[in-house]
């Protein structure tokens, strides 16, 4: 996890560089004189390791270099270990630059750098408290899914590269089964419908006859697109793709399922970290990482609890103010809200372009008010489009692409439209707040258009910050005026009451002892969503714990440091400035925020 989410955090850096050539044996090795060549190389290093990251990033091929292409990554316990022993080197290297001589650009880059890797430097314990191949992701479903949208073909040898890759998925198979057994020993076991999940999702998938399988398919769909091709090439590379899908790939998913089976014996109906060895430092660790704080499992469940409450309270008071019966509660209240058909449009076509085209006004109108709050501008646009509908089924509810950084491609605002009951008009405008203005596509570009700060602070991933922003500006929004209608407001409460339920329920699965079927209850019970949907949202809880709770920790640091900036400053607040400080330098850690805003009300202050 630490690995994937590093190696991306700098990866972006490479932009920045003219060519590898251009690095001497003075900046690739000891410690580089400027510290912007630190960053780069950090980036670049880890980068070269990683042939699936290279074909992602696309950027060697424009120099002759696409070798990596035929080749899949390192997921061996070994490399592991070397990875962790690279960052401990590179801390030393990155503390060795003296504050004094850095400029506050730079010592703000290197405070962030250094986050992280003492961050990591912790997570070497637990390397290997997590369950790598679960029912949301793994090498399982990761492999097919990288080889149908990353691997381009361009020509007859990317062609064979495809190929080199099919046969070389079992290695990467027996490096994966390598860790899990590990794991096995340490008793890292995944809980029992994780097992299930797995065991049903590679079933099907080495069920499935070879030529229908999303690797031929996708494979013969880019060899049709592919000019210049001859007949006989083709024939001759989708021969030799069928049978390495035969020979090579069903094989390596019919071992890891025999692993897995043989963890019937092993694995229980406990779900929670805290089951694990050293357990409970493991959480400890996975909520400081997403959250970016110190906060303990108690205190993140009690926060939640209250706010569940809170936020219920304010709900219930506008249901009963437009006559909507509460006396039997919360549950049954929102479920009279949600079976009301005049808050859905007509499951058609038609209906469902009606939806994308409301929620292009929706996001139009705000764009256009919104000097009343910010003074900082995103130049790149947005667009709403239908998740694709071939996989709309399994998709959330929405999701949010960015823009191109060359500025030739939108940022897109994807909205899933499989079930029409899934989209009230009353959660409508919440939803594009926060995925498009001034939520997600607002905060992404803005950060990516600054001109003044280190690329890899452009795009770094602190999920506190970035999912905290989102929901805060669906409360902006709300603040502004433009959900002035009530139904409006209770579809904003609701998404933040899902936000405050999931401190409780995440809590409650790895710190205290409670069963998937507590969690799924209580969810049930407090948002008046779904049971099937409760379901998923509590299972990947359970394989991604401490993620949910960014979202809402993120939003109330934020109106917290809001709080602080009014009371120290008064009359001097202007909510443009406050939020120019938040976004203008990047998505960060919770805590460097303080700093940036604390510098903020000194230099008002004075």
């Amino acid at each position: 996890m630490f690995k994937k989410i590093l190696i991306w955090l700098f990866i972006i850096i490479l932009l920045s560089i003219a060519g590898i050539a251009g690095f001497g044996a003075h900046v690739w090795y000891g410690k580089p004189v400027y510290i912007n060549h630190f960053f780069n190389r950090f980036a670049l290093k880890m980068v070269l390791e990683s042939p699936e990251t290279l074909t992602s990033l696309h950027f060697l091929e424009s120099m002759g270099i696409n070798g990596h292409n035929a080749h899949l990554d390192d997921a061996s316990p070994e490399s592991t270990e070397q990875f962790f022993e690279y960052l401990s080197g590179e801390l030393q290297v990155l503390n060795a630059y003296d504050d004094e001589s850095l400029n506050s650009e730079e010592l703000m880059s290197k405070k962030i750098a250094t986050y992280l890797l003492e961050l990591a430097k912790d997570a070497e314990k637990f390397k290997y408290h997590n369950y790598p191949v679960n029912q949301l992701f793994g090498v399982q479903n990761g492999f097919p899914t990288f080889m149908e949208s990353q691997h381009q073909i361009n020509d007859v040898e990317e062609a064979e590269f495809y190929i080199s890759r099919l046969k070389e998925l079992p290695r990467k198979f027996d490096q994966v089964l390598d860790g899990l057994k590990i794991r096995t020993q340490n008793g890292i076991i995944p809980p029992k419908f994780v097992i299930e999940r797995v065991k049903e999702e590679m079933g099907d998938f080495t069920a499935t006859d070879p030529m229908e399988n999303i690797l031929y398919v996708s494979f013969n769909d880019k060899l049709d697109d592919l000019e210049g091709i001859t007949s006989e090439d083709k024939e001759r590379l989708l021969s030799s793709a069928k049978r390495a899908i035969e020979e090579n790939v069903y094989p390596a998913y019919v071992e890891m399922t025999r692993y897995f089976e043989g963890l019937g014996d092993k694995a229980t109906t406990d779900d929670g970290f805290w089951k694990l060895p050293q357990g409970d430092d493991a959480y400890r660790l996975a909520l400081r990482f997403f959250t970016t704080t110190d906060y303990t499992p108690d205190y993140i469940h009690n926060v939640g609890l209250k706010e569940v409450d809170r936020i219920q309270a304010e709900i219930l008071l506008i249901l009963q103010a437009e006559s909507i019966d509460t006396s039997q509660g919360f549950e049954v209240a929102i479920n009279v809200l949600a079976e009301n058909e005049r808050f859905y449009y007509p499951d058609s076509q038609e209906g469902r372009q009606q939806i994308l085209t409301d929620y292009q006004l929706i996001i139009d109108e705000i764009d256009s008010g919104m000097e009343k709050a910010f003074r900082v501008k995103a130049k790149a646009g947005v667009e709403v489009k239908r998740i694709p509908e071939f996989k709309e089924k399994t998709s959330p509810g929405a999701y949010y692409n960015g823009p191109a950084i060359d500025g030739s491609r939108p940022g897109v605002f994807y909205a899933n439209l499989y079930d029409i009951k899934a989209t009230p008009k009353y959660g409508m405008r919440t939803l594009a707040y926060h995925e498009a203005v001034p939520g997600h596509h607002f905060q992404i570009s803005v950060a990516q258009e600054l001109e003044n700060v280190p690329l890899f602070r452009k795009f770094a991933p602190f999920t506190a910050y970035v999912e905290g922003w989102a929901l805060y500006a669906e409360r902006v929004a709300w603040e502004l005026g433009f959900q002035d209608n009530a139904f409006d407001n209770v579809g904003r409460l609701q998404a933040e009451l899902f936000r405050a339920v999931r401190l409780v329920v995440d809590t409650g699965i790895h710190s205290k002892r409670w069963t998937r079927e507590q969690a799924i209850d209580y969810m049930v019970k407090n948002t008046g969503m779904a049971k099937s949907d409760v379901v998923s949202e509590i299972e990947r809880y359970i394989v991604m714990p401490g993620q949910a709770c960014a979202y809402k920790v993120g939003m109330m640091k934020i109106l917290e440091l809001r709080t602080k900036a009014k009371e120290a400053l008064g009359d001097k607040f202007d909510i443009k400035d406050f939020h120019d400080v938040v976004l203008v330098n990047g998505a960060v850690p919770l805590d460097i925020l303080e700093i940036f805003i604390d510098r903020y009300i000194a230099e008002k202050q004075s």
